[in-house]
């Protein structure tokens, strides 16, 4: 089993929660986690933007990634959002067979 890491930005606490919530009811994460509070910069539309947003890091596995990304996008409010699948080399092998366990194709 390939485990992913799923990096997330929101933009706000209340956002993030209510996607981390909504894969891991769905059985699309394991696991989700919010970071509350960041400072993004970045380009939009041509001009340098400063805003506070919040990070989900969700646990899932390869086979359910596209389908994690897709969910994200359908309960995010940003028309792009920032979506990032991240491979994991290791784990904890008893969390890993857990990640396993709890995700649902």
């Amino acid at each position: 089993m390939a485990a992913k890491l799923v990096y997330i930005t929101a933009g706000s606490e209340d956002e993030a929660r209510r996607i981390a919530r909504g894969l891991v009811e769905r059985r699309l994460a394991a696991c989700a986690n919010v970071i509350p509070r960041i400072r993004s910069f970045y380009r939009w539309d041509g001009r340098l933007c400063e805003d506070d947003e919040a990070v989900v890091i969700a646990k899932t596995t390869d086979a359910l990634a596209e389908r994690l990304v897709a969910a994200v996008k359908e309960l995010h409010s940003y028309e792009v959002p920032a979506v990032l699948v991240l491979d994991v080399e290791r784990g904890y092998p008893p969390f890993l067979e857990w990640l396993a366990g709890e995700v649902r194709p």
